[in-house]
């Protein structure tokens, strides 16, 4: 099969090449996933589990890409929940070859069935950051109806999803973003727009939950805008700065069965948007990891036509 595959930590994205790697195993537990569409963070070569496994071994070449999107080919020994031919979507393993490739073996229980009527390119757009926006609010935040929440990035894959969230939870939301974001970010219901190039806290006040999504001097000055008894939540990096009485967290994604399909349903009843900004074919997916490209929205590479 065709798959991306990173052969060099220090490399960065030039160590990224297109090439042929052997069909994967359906272990215990697992289903074996015609990839049809993939998502990828960039930042994800600096990830320790892009270069080791479980127990620390080394892995390279590995697959990046853990947003996943396709159609179940195969199942390992005790699977159960999931069949073959059944459309999925959800996340690939941290520590294992991931979604650029034709084929991706996944741990069922992170996968969630795909309704007929939701694109490939949508779900593989709404899993992480679907996930990552309702666990920060909601298990993390645990945010509640009538308070003020202040999203960063919302513009981006996980602020936008986490803005329409909240606005729907009944929360008073501010985004911020780039003054080109202005219009978009307004358009999913946030109450005020701040443009990060200026004195955004001056403008800002006291919030309940700050949910972040940049991090650096963003975050750091976000702390003490943070109320008493309020959070700041960070999922680009471990918060250096806390609020004086308040709660600072950062949290990686998980997995969730349940939470996709809800997030499914909401896509499905037009609650719910996600922002794809560009679609690309597999040949083309060392291109989109290039730093420096700034693209609305998520980046999908389109790897199996449906």
């Amino acid at each position: 099969m065709q798959a991306i595959t990173a052969s060099d930590r220090d490399a960065g994205v030039s160590g990224l090449a297109l090439t042929e790697l052997p069909h994967p195993h359906a272990s215990e537990n697992d289903v074996v996933v015609r990839v049809h569409a993939a998502g990828f963070t960039r930042g994800e070569l600096d990830w320790p589990g892009t270069w080791s496994d479980r127990a620390g071994r080394d892995r390279a070449p590995s697959v990046p890409g853990h947003e996943v999107s396709g159609v179940v080919t195969e199942l390992g020994y005790g699977t159960t929940g999931l069949t073959v031919g059944q459309r999925v979507f959800g996340l690939a393993d941290w520590t294992r070859n991931g979604s650029l490739a034709e084929y991706v073996a996944v741990e069922a229980r992170n996968l969630a069935p795909l309704p007929a009527d939701v694109d490939h390119t949508a779900a593989a757009a709404l899993s992480i950051s679907g996930l990552t926006a309702w666990q920060g609010l909601f298990d993390h935040a645990r945010i509640v109806t009538g308070q003020t929440v202040l999203v960063h990035g919302a513009a981006g894959g996980v602020g936008s999803v986490a803005v329409q969230l909240a606005v729907e939870a009944g929360a008073r939301v501010i985004g911020t973003g780039r003054a080109a974001d202005r219009d978009y970010v307004l358009s999913l219901g946030t109450h005020t727009f701040l443009d990060l190039s200026g004195d955004w806290p001056a403008r800002t006040g006291e919030v309940d939950v700050v949910f972040d999504a940049i991090g650096g001097d963003v975050l750091d000055r976000s702390a003490a805008l943070v109320r008493a008894g309020g959070t700041l939540v960070t999922v680009a990096q471990p918060p250096t700065v806390r609020p004086r009485d308040g709660r600072a967290l950062f949290f990686v994604v998980e997995p969730d069965r349940a939470r996709l399909q809800d997030l499914a349903q909401r896509l499905r009843d037009g609650r719910l948007t996600v922002r794809v900004g560009a679609v690309r074919p597999l040949a083309e997916a060392v291109a989109a990891f290039t730093p420096g490209q700034r693209v609305p929205g998520r980046t999908i590479i389109r790897v199996t036509e449906d």
